[in-house]
C-alpha cells in the first residue's frame, strides 16, 4: 500500500461518500496474536487457543475470535485514511458489524475502507468508514463493521 488517503482537515470529507480507500498490506493472523488476545480478554476457548484440539475441530485449526478481528480495524483505519487539521478526535462506536467468515491461524488479513457517511454533529464532524477486512485467498471477508470517528475543530 502507499499509505493512507490523506485530508487536511475534516471538512475535505464533505462530498467524499462512496470514495474507496486502500486495501492495506497483509497482516499475518499468528497462534501468538490469537493467545495474547485470549489472555487480554479471558476467552480460552478451546477453538482459539487449544492447537491439539482444535485439529479435530471444524475448521481444522485454531481460528481468531471474532473480536480479535474487529479490533483490528482499528489498525486498519490509520492505514486507510488520515484525517489532519483538528483539536482531537474520539471514536464513538461501531454500526452493522458482521462477521462473515473465520480467520484461522496462518491467514493474512487486510483492511479495505468505503467513506460511507459525513455531517456535522454537536460542533464536531463525524464521518462514518465502513471497514471491509478481507482474508488472503477467500471471496468472503471476515468482518465489516461501520466505524464512527468525531473530531473536533481547533
Amino acid at each position: 500500500m502507499s499509505g493512507p488517503a490523506v485530508f487536511a482537515s475534516p471538512r475535505d470529507l464533505i462530498g467524499q461518500e462512496g470514495r474507496q480507500f486502500g486495501p492495506t498490506d497483509w497482516l499475518p493472523i499468528e497462534q501468538d496474536r490469537i493467545d495474547g488476545f485470549a489472555d487480554v480478554t479471558g476467552d480460552h476457548q478451546w477453538i482459539h487457543v487449544d492447537t491439539e484440539r482444535a485439529k479435530q475441530g471444524p475448521f481444522g485449526k485454531t481460528i481468531a475470535h471474532g473480536y480479535l478481528t474487529l479490533s483490528l480495524a482499528n489498525y486498519f483505519l490509520p492505514q486507510l485514511v488520515e484525517v489532519r487539521g483538528f483539536a482531537h478526535a474520539v471514536n464513538v462506536g461501531a454500526d452493522r458489524l458482521r462477521f462473515l467468515a473465520p480467520v484461522p491461524v496462518g491467514s493474512r488479513i487486510r483492511g479495505v475502507g468505503e467513506l460511507v457517511k459525513f455531517e456535522e454533529v454537536k460542533g464536531a464532524v463525524q464521518s462514518i468508514v465502513r471497514i471491509t477486512i478481507e482474508i488472503e485467498g477467500s471471496d468472503r471477508p471476515a468482518c465489516v463493521v461501520d466505524t464512527i470517528s468525531r473530531y473536533f475543530p481547533e
